[in-house]
């Protein structure tokens, strides 16, 4: 694990105690080791869903370059209870180029969202956020791949350095061929500069609170001598549930 850098200040927390530096950076054995006790098709079947994501259509873009499914759900003791369907909403505080806005998106599969490798992850990366866990309950689980060719780059955060008005987000390399960049770059509240990664092997994570950093993603594009780059993320959206 990448240990988080110390220019941010912590925070008293609920208790009284100081809260931990608000991101954490861990390595691929995390998540693998977790998965390594699933039947590999469980897992195969997990990846090899974003090979079925529809277009974006929220990007005002000629040529879809983001391509996306959003589920929510309720994190049980013994596994996840999906939520009903619903638009996925973000402030125009803070997102600016499509906040304000209901954006609705395909729900994953039913595959993949009853699927023992989603819920594995999901309470995983729970047991780990940077700050208190309790009321952490519920979730939104985004599936997105961003596509660059030579024609054009791909943009993973077209809303530029940000935050998404969640409790903590969760950022999960699934897949990346043939990309240049994608620069993961986290910032203090006061927008200086606190941690930099380059996510290179699946099952990679970055898992922030939301409340304490902006982050942002550079864009991609095809490396050389390739025609086209994909980079498949999950998201997940940690929050407390709201019956």
């Amino acid at each position: 694990m990448t240990p988080a850098s110390l220019r941010v200040s912590e925070h008293p927390g609920t208790d009284g105690g100081q809260l931990p530096p608000p991101f954490a950076h861990f390595s691929a054995d995390l998540l693998a080791g977790a998965l390594a006790a699933l039947p590999p098709a469980a897992v195969t079947l997990f990846t090899e869903s974003w090979n079925d994501l529809p277009a974006d259509a929220h990007l005002g873009a000629g040529t879809p370059y983001r391509f996306r499914r959003y589920s929510r759900f309720r994190i049980l003791p013994d596994g996840l209870e999906r939520l009903p369907h619903t638009a996925f909403f973000q402030d125009a505080a803070v997102n600016r180029v499509n906040g304000g806005v209901d954006r609705m998106f395909a729900p994953l599969s039913d595959g993949v969202a009853a699927g023992a490798a989603l819920a594995t992850v999901v309470r995983t990366l729970r047991e780990r956020l940077p700050g208190p866990r309790d009321g952490m309950d519920a979730c939104g689980v985004h599936q997105i791949r961003v596509v660059a060719t030579t024609d054009a780059e791909g943009h993973p955060a077209p809303e530029g350095v940000h935050q998404d008005g969640h409790c903590y987000v969760a950022q999960v390399l699934i897949r990346r061929e043939n990309v240049e960049g994608a620069d993961s770059r986290l910032y203090g509240l006061d927008r200086v500069p606190v941690h930099e990664a380059l996510l290179t092997t699946p099952f990679e994570t970055i898992v922030l609170d939301d409340r304490r950093v902006f982050h942002g993603v550079t864009p991609i594009r095809p490396a050389a001598g390739a025609g086209r780059g994909v980079r498949d993320m999950l998201l997940v959206d940690y929050f407390p549930f709201e019956g």
